[in-house]
């Protein structure tokens, strides 16, 4: 999540053409072995991109290491992008979901909506309307919610808050609280940014999510069965 600096956001331009280099790569896998393994898709800003660290260190990377050393039967993909926004967000998400066919949907965004003061009301818009596409296209979606500094008033922070927790209930979604709940507590942990959590972070990220995503994982993998 970052709405600071735009040198790190990707020009559209250039992410749909990795985008579709992405998906000519996938075709080049067997049809069997894509089919065959469901793909967990984590869809997120630089809170799951590894903003400023190396790609293995992120919580998305250890999610990975963690469900192959388990010997749990999912591909994870990571599609997050710094500096990405709901709206952003929404433009992208069909061609990921038509080239990934995803059973599990990480969706983590809003952030750098937060970030830039955009009206609430059209960020939980945004959330609602992938969740849909995301549903539609057979995924089971997981919401990680987000939070922004308080220095953006109650006024503001209270309703961007409590979006997540009323999306999850009106659609029936399972919701991550708070992705990086219990580290920006801890300046140590935190980059100089005061947004961003260090590398050494990162499983502190991951042991937020798994106790949501696990349950989901059995639900599908029983189902498969």
């Amino acid at each position: 999540m970052t709405g600071i600096s735009a040198k790190h956001i990707l020009p559209r331009q250039l992410f749909s053409a990795l985008f579709i280099l992405c998906g000519l790569l996938l075709s080049a896998v067997p049809a069997h072995a894509q089919d065959d393994t469901p793909v967990l898709l984590v869809f997120g800003d630089s809170l799951s991109a590894g903003y400023r660290m190396n790609e293995e260190e992120g919580w998305v990377a250890l999610l990975a290491a963690r469900l192959a050393e388990e010997g749990t039967n999912f591909r994870v993909v990571n599609a997050s992008v710094s500096g990405e926004t709901t709206d952003g967000g929404l433009a992208r998400l069909p061609a990921a979901l038509n080239t990934l066919k995803p059973a599990i949907v990480i969706l983590e965004l809003g952030g750098n909506d937060g970030l830039r003061g955009l009206p609430v009301a059209s960020i939980k818009q945004n959330l609602m309307q992938m969740v849909e596409l995301s549903e539609a296209a057979g995924a089971k979606v997981i919401l990680a919610g987000i939070q922004i500094p308080p220095n953006y008033g109650p006024r503001y922070t209270g309703p961007f808050t409590s979006q997540y927790q009323e999306i999850a209930e009106d659609m029936d979604l399972p919701l991550i609280p708070f992705l990086i709940d219990g580290i920006p507590q801890r300046p140590e942990l935190m980059q100089d940014d005061g947004i961003h959590p260090r590398a050494e972070a990162q499983g502190l990220v991951l042991e937020n999510v798994l106790p949501v995503l696990t349950p989901v994982l059995n639900e599908i993998g029983a189902a498969n069965s």
